[in-house]
This record gives structure tokens, sequence and C-alpha cells, in this order.
């Protein structure tokens, strides 16, 4: 805008003037110069020409403008505040200024002496004081359209007042104690300092050391004379220096810190942990801090006690898990090589007749092995589990019969199901397992006979109530088994969920079943929890997670139709460093028409692979030797050959597979030990198609 275009009302209005000559107001709610009402010109014509730091916010934004005075008022903030809205330009105080604003469009005032806001003018957070008076500014139809501000700063007055308030208290103080008293006191004062086993110190408010007292000697070897006039930073171990720094910082602001722990220097390059306790008062900061090294060692002690303790009890716990499998397994192993001890007798002797006897303990040992591996898998949490979206409920009815012949005539059974249960997701054969063997141990709790009682109910454990009952907030459907048995006192319930556990004689308890029942919920993403009193009967509850879903259907959990009869011709490449199941594999294979080829590696396997040999199926263990399991065999597989069909043979859980993911389509598990029977089948039942 040239000088001739410059409205007369900014002539001699200094800096400002120019400012606002040259400020594009055509893009506010202001509007042009030209424009402006004579009541907002009449305004900025008398602020411009005032020595005082006076502020227009015009408009229901108050829009910023100011003269010269307040431009240094503003510090950094100028000149983006002008033609700024206040609540933008002044964000750090938005609800101050917004109560201004609000009162004097309302045709209030107000005022205010010293009063304290923190203002961010030069990039960083600001403590000032100031005078302030709003009145409202009126337009040609006499209402208000925006405030005036005078702001007068008295930060440097009301720093000084505090300074002589605190210098005048002091003096009053002192003046009130008797005269005959000051020598004692500062004799008693002397004494202390020199005596103190604690470290006494005084600081500015610059850090610099004032004064320490004769304790720091024994505690960190220096004199005193050797850190007065020294910054404290100097003698603060490096990586404790940003927080102490911080501290300090807090310390001017709030007036004391307490309990704060760092770690000085030592003389003798070490360090030592201190806590202090500080004060400050004006400029000075008065501190003491005790020497906690020792308490500091004897906790990194303690913890170091607790971690071999929990060491030990793992090892202890491994130990009894190890002991138990030996037990159990040397007992199956010896029914296994015993039954085949017999079968070669009987068939050098020529003696036949007895032939099934030995194999059927022979594969009864197989099955029990298998039924302990799950359980171990169950405990473990890594078994495979096929969970289905399930109505507890039905599951129990269809169950009732089964547990009242299983607890016997001497045990009555209560049932307690409504009808609008939750649908949870679990593996219903394995829930059903889990009840059957809560009410078996229900049942041989009560020797006498007595009640079991099943409940299934919907249950919301809120925040309130997750301390209270241990269990994490959620929704779930409780299932619980109680009896009027003989109880468990506080030292089994702890030990109830641990692996071979077990309270019944020798023979009648493999104490797997709770420790299955704890593995398999815990994996489902539920709890359990015993409650129990002895002589007063116990109850196991099951919390199993809601699910959003319906039952699945009956049809869509029938049993598949029988595989189909092999295709001649088909090839299956079968991959396995255990040769005894390679043989029992492509025999298996062998007799049902299909074409084997044997590999007992994967670097063997991928050679195979890499050949012009027709493949319809790859049939692999999963723990392979040579750097490649059974998994990446997969996938270099498939990479060589798209589409190619999988199927995993593993004494691991199926998660050992597959992770937390589903397998891509055409991969699949089968777990050892399996019959040959249902291997065979599960090969047709994929090359098939199915």
């Amino acid at each position: 805008m040239t000088q001739e275009a410059v409205p007369v009302f900014l002539n001699g209005g200094g800096e400002l003037a120019d400012l606002i000559a040259a400020y594009d107001w055509a893009a506010t709610p202001l509007g042009p110069l030209d424009g402006w009402p004579q009541s907002l010109r009449t305004t900025v014509a008398l602020i411009l020409r005032s020595p005082v730091p006076i502020v227009t916010l015009w408009g229901p934004d108050g829009i910023m403008i100011y003269n010269d005075a307040y431009s240094v008022f503003a510090g950094g903030r100028h000149p983006m505040l002008l033609g700024s809205k206040v609540r933008e330009g002044w964000h750090e105080v938005a609800d101050f200024n917004d109560h201004v604003m609000k009162v004097g469009l309302a045709g209030g005032t107000l005022a205010y002496q010293d009063q304290e806001l923190t203002l961010h003018r030069s990039g960083r957070p600001e403590q000032v004081w100031m005078n302030l008076d709003y009145s409202p500014i009126l337009d040609e139809a006499g209402k208000p359209a925006g405030v005036i501000a005078i702001v007068v700063e008295t930060t440097a007055k009301v720093r000084a007042e505090r300074t002589l308030r605190v210098t005048a208290e002091k003096l009053a103080r002192l003046n009130a104690e008797l005269e005959e008293r000051v020598a004692e006191r500062t004799a008693e004062r002397d004494r202390v300092w020199r005596f103190s086993r604690d470290l006494l110190l005084v600081v500015g408010r610059d850090g610099v050391f004032r004064d320490a007292n004769p304790a720091w000697k024994p505690i960190l070897g220096h004199d005193p004379d050797e850190i007065i006039g020294r910054g404290f930073l100097e003698v603060i171990w490096p990586d404790d220096a940003r927080a102490t720094a911080a501290a300090h910082e807090s310390l001017l602001l709030e007036g004391q810190l307490l309990g704060f722990e760092n770690r000085l220097r030592h003389k003798d390059g070490g360090f030592r942990w201190i806590s202090w306790n500080s004060f400050a008062e004006g400029d000075v900061v008065y501190g003491y801090g005790r020497d906690i090294t020792a308490e500091k060692r004897q906790a990194d002690a303690l913890r170091l006690a607790e971690a071999q303790l929990r060491q030990a009890q793992k090892m202890e716990a491994v130990g009894q898990l190890t002991g138990g499998l030996a037990h159990d397994f040397n007992n199956l192993l010896t029914a296994i090589s015993g039954s085949l001890e017999l079968l070669d007798q009987r068939v050098r002797q020529g003696r036949l007749g007895a032939l099934d006897r030995y194999m059927g303990a022979a594969r009864g040992a197989v099955d029990r092995a298998a039924s302990l591996t799950h359980r171990l898998l169950a405990f473990s949490r890594q078994q495979t589990l096929d969970p289905r979206p399930t109505d507890v409920g039905r599951l129990v009815r269809d169950m009732e019969d089964l547990v009242r012949r299983t607890a016997g005539p001497a045990v009555a059974l209560v049932v307690d199901t409504p009808p609008d249960l939750w649908t949870t997701l679990i593996d219903p054969n394995q829930l059903e397992s889990a009840l059957l063997n809560l009410c078996i141990n229900a049942r041989d709790a009560m020797p006498q006979g007595g009640h079991i009682t099943i409940e299934a109910s919907n249950r919301v454990i809120d925040d309130e109530l997750v301390d209270m009952q241990d269990i994490p907030a959620g929704q779930f459907v409780l299932l619980s088994v109680s009896d009027t048995g003989i109880g468990m006192p506080p030292d089994v319930i702890a030990r109830a969920f641990d692996p071979f556990f077990t309270t019944k004689p020798i023979g009648q308890g493999t104490g797997l079943g709770l420790s299955m029942i704890y593995g398999f919920v815990r994996q489902s993403g539920g709890q359990v929890r015993i409650r129990s009193e002895v002589g007063h009967g116990t109850t196991v509850s099951l919390y199993l997670p809601r699910h959003d879903g319906e039952e699945r259907a009956a049809e869509m959990l029938a049993i598949a139709p029988a595989a189909p009869r092999a295709k001649r011709g088909e090839t299956v490449l079968v991959v396995d460093d255990e040769p005894t199941v390679r043989l029992l594999v492509t025999e298996v294979l062998d007799e049902l028409g299909y074409t084997t080829l044997e590999a007992m590696d994967g670097p063997e396997a991928v050679r195979i692979l890499e050949s012009d040999a027709a493949i319809d199926l790859l049939v692999t263990d999963i723990g392979l030797p040579q750097g490649m399991n059974g998994r990446e065999l997969a996938d270099a597989a498939r990479a060589l050959r798209p589409g190619l069909k999988v199927l995993f043979i593993t004494g691991y859980a199926e998660n050992a597979v597959i992770g937390n993911e589903r397998l891509p389509p055409g991969m699949h598990v089968q777990t050892k030990p399996f019959a040959m029977e249902a291997l065979a089948n599960r090969i047709k039942t994929i090359l098939s198609g199915g």
C-alpha cells in the first residue's frame, strides 16, 4: 500500500501502523482497511499512540491488533500475533482468553493484579505476572464488538517482592528468637553439620556448590573444599546426569524434592547410590543425602536369590515331570518290547494261536503312550485343538447319561444349564473329556457317595471383579463341577495342576488329569480355578471365553465319508530321518498301489524334487537333520512344484508346524503316533482332493 493510500487514522502510529497498513486484512473476518467501521478505526488510532502495551481483540474470534509497546511484551511472538485469533495466537492460555472474550462481548469488564500465566514468548515456557484490564469496545449501534486489553508486565516486581518477602520472613523469624539462644543454635547447627553421617550441601539455583559437610570425605572420598565452587553435575555419575538436572529444575519450581535417588562419583572412580531429600528457599537449595549403596546391593542380591529360587523350582518341576514320564513310558516300553519278544518266540515256535493277544497288548501300550503324550501337550498348551462354536449347555445335557452311569448309583447328579448360555469357541471333544475327568475326580472324592453338581452360566468379569476373583476382565461361559467330598487342603490345591501330582493310590491315577484340563482351557483362552475346603467338598470352575457366533450346525460336524480307493500310478515322496517310519509308511503305500520315493533329509528330498520324477504328494516329518526342517522343505517343494500337496507327519504339536496361522490350502498335518490305516485313509483323501 502506498504512503498516499495509508488511512489517516494510522498516521503517527509507529512501526505497528506500517505493519497494519501492509497487512492483508481482506483474508480475515475484518475485511479491507477501507471497510473498517469507525469504532474500530478510532480504537486502533487510540492504542497506536499509547506508550502502554494495549491490544484490541475484535470480533467473536478476537482478531489481534496491537501497538508498539505490546509488540515488546509479545517478544518472539511478534509479528505473528498481528491479525491472528487470540485463541490461536496465545494457544497456551486459550482457556483464559476464552473467558475474557466471553465476558467482554457480553459487555463486562475484567481486571487482574499480578495475574500469573505461563507464556511461550521465546519458544519455551516462561512464568510471567501481569496487571490486566479488559473493557468492551462498542460499535456504532452501541453493542460490544470487541475487547480492548491493557497489559502491564509485573514479573520483575513480583519476583522482587517474593524475594523481599522471603528475606523479610527469615528476618522476622530470626528477630523473634531470643538473642541469647543465637550462639547456642549456631553451635548446634555446626555440630550437626560436622558430625552428620549423611551428606549435607548448599547449592545455588545455578547448580554450583556453596557448601558441603565433612561427610563427603568418608562417603565419596572428596574433601568439602574440593567440590565447593564446582557445578553439582560434575560429581554426578554420567548415566544419571540428565535425570538429576531435571530433578533440580523440578525442585526449583516445586520447592522440595523427596526420595530422589542417583549415583555420585567416588574419588576411587566408582560410584555410590545416594537418596536425597532437598528443599529450595529463594536462590538456595539445601539437601541431605543418605548412602543407600548397601541397600541397593542387598536388593540386587535378593533379586538374584529369587531368580535362583525360581530356577531351582523350575528344575524341581522338570525333575518331577521327567521322573513321571520315565515311570510311565518305561512301563509302556516294557509292554511293547515284551509283546514283540513273545511274538517273535511264538512265530519261531510255530505257536500262532496267541499272536492276536500279544499284538493287542502292544497296540494297547502304544495307544496309552499316545494318550500320555496328548495329555502332556495339553498341560503345556501345545496340543492340536479343533475349536468350534459350541453350546456348552447342549454338550452337558448330551453327556448327562454317561456321567450318571460313570458316577454310579451312590452319587446323585444335579445338572443346571440355562437355555440362554452364550456360545464359546472350544474343542468340544476335549471339553467332553475334561468334564468327564472332573466328574470322575468328584466321584472318587466321595467314596461313601454324595452329590455332583454341574452348573453352567454366563459370567461378566468387569474391572471391579478382576482383583477380587483373579480373573481377567471379559465375558465368559462358566462351567463348574462341584462335589460334597473330602475336599483338599491349601497345599494340595497349590499343586493340583502340577503334572504327575496325584493324591490317589499308586496305579489309580496318572496325575495328568487336572494338568491336562488346565493346559487345554488356557490354550483355548480361558481360565481354571479351584475352590475347596477339607470336609466340605470341591468346586472346579472353567471360565471359557464368549464367542460371537452360533453353534455350528450338526450336519457340519458329521464324520467325513470313507476315503476313496487309491488311483494307480500316483507317486508319493516320503521324507523321514527314522528308517523304521519310512519302511512302515512305504509298505502301507505300496500295498495301496502307490509308487513311493524315499529321502532321509531335506537336501536329498530337494534333489528328487528337482528331477523329472512325477510326484503327487509329499509326506514329510517336521524334525529333519541337515539344517532344513519339514516346513522349510515343503516351502521349497512348492517353489519347485507349485500346488504340490503336502502331509506333515510329526510328533510335535501342530502349532510347531503352523505357529499361530492356518496352513495354506493343500497342506495337512497328521500327528504321531498314528495307526497305519488312519494314515492310509488320510493319504487317499488328500490325493482324491478331500
